[in-house]
């Protein structure tokens, strides 16, 4: 992977262990099939137990089997998945920043004990429920409903956009109360819970997307995360996520790099290489300086998360910028392989399709930048 800046030289001993483990893994079990299961529109399901017998779900958490890789070792398990496929490194993504961190941050000892050692070992799965058909960017509109009851909770609502929704044994659902939203544990065989898988896309093919559906779905009191209060809770989680996508999109964006570069090197056109033409050192240099920008942002983004300092502006501006650039780079490399790049036998096709959702999802790149608009003046404009 280029590192033109030799900023890996910085890693601790243990982030050069990580890098090196999930690399290898993603070579040697991803990256031979990916193309498959992004062509048939499957998930490669039988990676999920890997996952967790490396220790990759939840690797940001402490305790109950996970393994606190320290917020950077995190950082640099999304760089190394997402240089496989976007769809991998979101299913670990959801896992661990969405499902596992709100269970770890807000629920009762019970539930930490019960499910997040399972999550970690990759024997359940889970997901997380708050974009709904009609409020994405706005989630305080959100129209999922939960009432109390003599034993508990009913919840009645529709979310859509779920990643691993359809797979999941367990849904963290948001949903307003009375008085705040909440956060609940709905169980897959819960009655009235239903799901479908949403086909027909040209993105994330290698990921399950999904609608919930929840129709008067009757919890105990035990479901609830009593930790959770209001909508700050949920974009704490997102904040986590967003953080690991501003690493993935970096390690997408070198995969299409490297290919591009090593596509020039070795196809001759005019009796030398591509690479010998200005054009096409042009385009690489601008490449390699953009992820050069986007691998600083990571490094000291990861330095502010393990001190406790980073903010949610901060994080912000780093997946707002590296998901940008890396799809800029997946365009590039897409153009400079010429016709072979809308083929399946290369990468960079697949991972620009993918990078059109990053760059939407948890945050548009539009919403981001009025994250950053009101940080640096002190007034939102998500209302202008």
């Amino acid at each position: 992977m280029i590192d033109f800046y030799e900023l890996d030289a910085e890693l601790t001993e243990e982030g050069r262990i990580i890098r090196d483990t999930v690399r290898q893994f993603v070579d040697k079990e991803v990256l031979p099939d990916i193309a498959r299961y992004f062509r048939e529109d499957e998930f490669p399901r039988h990676l999920v137990p890997r996952l967790g017998e490396l220790g990759l779900l939840g690797a940001n958490l402490s305790g109950y089997g996970c393994t606190d890789l320290g917020q950077t070792g995190y950082g640099i398990v999304m760089r190394e998945l997402e240089r496989g496929d976007s769809g991998l490194r979101s299913f670990a993504s959801v896992q661990s920043s969405l499902v596992m961190f709100p269970i770890w941050k807000f629920g009762s000892d019970e539930q930490k004990e019960n499910w997040l050692p399972r999550l970690a070992s990759g024997a359940a799965i889970g997901c997380f429920g708050l974009t709904e058909p009609d409020h994405g960017s706005d989630p305080g509109g959100m129209e999922t409903r939960a009432e109390k009851t003599a034993d508990g909770w009913r919840i009645s609502g529709t979310k859509r956009w779920i990643t691993n929704g359809s797979i999941s044994d367990i849904s963290v659902i948001w949903a307003k109360t009375e008085d705040r939203i909440r956060g609940f544990l709905v169980p897959n065989d819960a009655p009235g819970y239903t799901t479908s898988v949403m086909t027909g896309k040209f993105s994330l093919r290698a990921s399950v997307t999904s609608e919930l559906y929840l129709d008067g779905v009757e919890l105990p009191e035990s479901a609830l995360l009593p930790g959770s209060r209001g909508l700050r809770s949920p974009l704490e989680c997102l904040s986590s996520a967003r953080y690991g996508i501003a690493w993935g999109a970096v390690g997408a964006a070198a995969a299409c790099f490297e290919e591009a570069l090593q596509y020039c090197l070795g196809r001759k056109q005019f009796g030398r290489p591509l690479a010998g033409f200005q054009i096409i050192q042009q385009a690489l240099a601008e490449m390699a300086t953009e992820i050069t920008k986007a691998q600083l942002i990571c490094l000291q983004l990861g330095r502010l998360k393990d001190a406790g300092a980073a903010t949610p502006a901060q994080i912000s501006l780093a997946k707002r910028n590296n998901v940008a650039i890396a799809l800029d780079v997946a365009r590039k490399a897409r153009e400079l392989l010429g016709a072979n790049g809308i083929m399946d036998d290369y990468h960079c096709g697949r991972h620009m399709l993918n990078l059109e959702s990053v760059k939407t999802y948890e945050g548009t790149h539009q919403i981001h930048t009025l994250i950053l608009g009101q940080a640096l003046t002190g007034l939102a404009a998500y209302n202008g």
